[in-house]
């Protein structure tokens, strides 16, 4: 039996003559494929679906399932509804990440009255995670807080984040001081930047009968395993609801985007647009609090298809409340989650 030998990534341009090591942060968040295409998509699924902590599915036939089945033919239809989202700076989650990004760092320089470098890795895709260590580490980055940008912890999600970061941690020579930050549901500049983009819509359109909180799905059997993530869906809503003045039959938790034939987080969002004419409800409002950018499982899958759905079960008014992004009491409330572990 032979040792593997391991190269390790060293640092040999550190400043040891410094007063004191630099501070840096590293946002984080799913990815997007590099173009709308059915090249790009494929490599893209093909780096996504392979994530063990997305498909909790015995490897071997999973990646039967993924090499045969998935990959020859989803990406060209997902590729259709890429190019329905795209826009000329490229697409929304990019170029949302990229101005929050940019936000952040702006508000860190005046709040801490020097530069604290700010940069971006997707989970998949591009910019990547070992990249954006790199762009730090080269900027003599010594202490890297962490903030990925899903406001509910999940496995599949913040989890994953967590991987890819060890990863490359384990080929450093050097690893830096970490501040790795699983989630902020329950932080209260969060939940006002939600409330008043509701508070915002009412005034502009009047209330709806019912406000839908509408979260990306994962397998029942996540939950079952002792995933807290649909916990802290259903914490937020409630935050939400409780500083918007909202009554508790005033709203619905919901889960959208599922895959598969498998039982998902319930209700499903799809089904209860679908049944809420028949129950006399005709107007509603949906927002996606677990989504920190605006991308295609809002922008295609919620205010394009639910409100079909919706509209052709016998709905009459139909609003999506749009993401955070870069708005400005959402960058506030990040640069405060940062700020309280930077040093």
């Amino acid at each position: 039996m032979y040792d593997v030998v391991v190269k390790y990534l060293g640092q040999t341009s550190y400043d040891h003559q410094g007063e004191r090591p630099q501070s840096g942060v590293l946002l984080c968040n799913l990815g997007t494929p590099d173009a709308p295409y059915t090249t790009e998509l494929r490599v893209y699924l093909k780096e996504f679906l392979s994530d063990p902590r997305v498909v909790e599915v015995p490897r071997l036939l999973w990646f039967v399932i993924l090499y045969f089945i998935i990959l020859p033919l989803r990406p060209s239809r997902s590729a259709n509804l890429y190019k329905s989202v795209w826009t000329n700076e490229g697409a929304p989650l990019l170029v949302n990440c990229k101005a929050q990004v940019e936000g952040v760092r702006k508000r860190l320089q005046k709040k801490f009255g020097r530069d604290i470098p700010v940069t971006l890795g997707m989970r998949y895709g591009n910019p990547s995670i070992p990249s954006a260590l790199s762009e730090l580490t080269a900027l003599n980055v010594r202490n890297i807080v962490v903030l990925p940008l899903y406001p509910q912890y999940c496995a599949a999600t913040t989890g994953s984040t967590f991987d890819a970061i060890a990863k490359t941690m384990m080929r450093s020579r050097w690893v830096p001081e970490l501040h790795f930050i699983g989630g902020y549901q329950q932080s209260s500049q969060y939940i006002m930047a939600i409330g008043e983009t509701i508070k915002i819509h009412f005034k502009k359109n009047g209330k709806q009968k019912k406000i839908i909180f509408s979260y990306h799905g994962t397998p029942q059997k996540y939950l079952e395993k002792g995933d807290p993530y649909h916990c802290f869906c259903h914490q937020t809503t409630r935050l939400v609801r409780e500083f918007v003045g909202l009554k508790e039959e005033d709203v619905l938790t919901t889960f959208q985007s599922r895959f598969g034939r498998e039982p998902w987080l319930q209700p499903y969002t799809d089904k209860i647009l679908e049944d809420l004419p028949s129950q006399g409800i005709t107007s509603v409002a949906v927002l996606c609090p677990g989504f920190s950018s605006d991308c295609l499982e809002t922008l295609e899958e919620i205010k394009v298809e639910a409100r079909d759905i919706f509209t052709k079960a016998g709905g009459s008014e139909f609003h999506y409340i749009p993401a955070l992004n870069s708005n400005p009491q959402h960058l506030d409330a990040l640069t405060e989650i940062i700020s309280r572990h930077l040093i």
